[in-house]
């Protein structure tokens, strides 16, 4: 199983982090594989509002400008 861990807090190293850092090793102890994310170090925008995911024999429901929430995998 893969855990993911995503910190949204802009201090990295505080609380939150030390906590999401502590279930991340308990995770890993239960023989997960784990994934930590911080949000902050992230590059991306909201919608552009172009529409270019609704035109015709586009991919629906995917944008078409490329950022850190892009998808890298297929599914």
């Amino acid at each position: 199983m893969k855990t993911i861990i995503l910190n949204a807090s802009p201090r990295k190293n505080w609380n939150t982090a030390q906590l999401l850092k502590s279930a991340e090793k308990g995770a890993r102890d239960a023989g997960n594989e784990t994934e930590y994310i911080d949000i902050y170090n992230l590059s991306f925008t909201g919608c552009h509002s172009c529409l270019a995911c609704k035109v015709k024999n586009g991919q629906r429901c995917k944008c078409f400008w490329k950022d850190d929430l892009t998808l890298t995998f297929k599914y």
